[in-house]
């Protein structure tokens, strides 16, 4: 399943953890922060949507990080914060519906004072076949509520921003977008997204600069 491939792509983190990872400390003076976030429903009942890709796959992450996630009620929002080459990294997951993850990133971006252009957003993408993956800096919303809603309220479109992607209903069987995206994923679909961590792990990568 999904959330237990992983465990077999454990050498796939070492292109990360070979820099160095420790865990969040008061100690060190920052230049810069960066912000990961991973976009999803956070409830249950969403919790194998294909629309909470990006949930399955950061707890999972966090889990062999070895980082422990906090709860930030203030800001809606799970937090984990670790340091790589000495910047610090702020990993969250919204605790709101989906088009109301502007919320949790706008508090957090400003508590930090973390500008637009050091965070990611991670989410599901409909435009790409299962198990694509995509970083890009700038761009549309291309209908996803959560990132239009993110876009406005910061204000900018100049965020970066990796996109997962989960296909499209099969148009034969007049599905909607909004039940396909709300639906758990197929066996197939599980089967192709085998080698999807590497694909992210490695996006992330790309935007942390290591």
């Amino acid at each position: 399943m999904l959330w237990e491939v992983f465990v077999s792509h454990w050498s796939i983190l070492y292109g990360l953890l070979g820099h160095r990872i420790t865990p969040s400390r008061n100690d060190v003076t920052l230049c810069t922060m960066k912000l990961i976030v991973w976009l999803g429903n956070p409830w249950k009942d969403y919790a194998k949507h294909r629309h909470t890709i990006g949930f399955v796959i950061v707890d999972d992450l966090v889990d062999q990080w070895w980082w422990t996630w906090s709860l930030k009620k203030e800001r809606w929002a799970e937090v984990a914060e670790c340091f790589v080459d000495g910047e610090k990294i702020i990993v969250a997951k919204p605790l709101l519906y989906m088009n109301r993850s502007w919320w949790p990133v706008q508090q957090i971006a400003h508590f930090y004072k973390i500008a637009a252009q050091d965070i990611l957003i991670i989410h599901d993408e409909i435009d790409f076949p299962v198990a694509k993956i995509a970083l890009k800096l700038w761009g549309r919303s291309w209908g996803h509520n959560g990132l239009k809603d993110i876009m406005a309220k910061l204000g900018t479109q100049d965020f970066w921003r990796l996109r997962i992607g989960i296909g499209r209903p099969d148009r034969e069987g007049h599905q909607s977008v909004a039940d396909y995206v709300l639906e758990n994923f197929s066996k197939a679909d599980l089967d192709a997204l085998d080698d999807v961590y590497g694909h992210v792990m490695k996006g992330v990568e790309d935007f942390l600069g290591v």
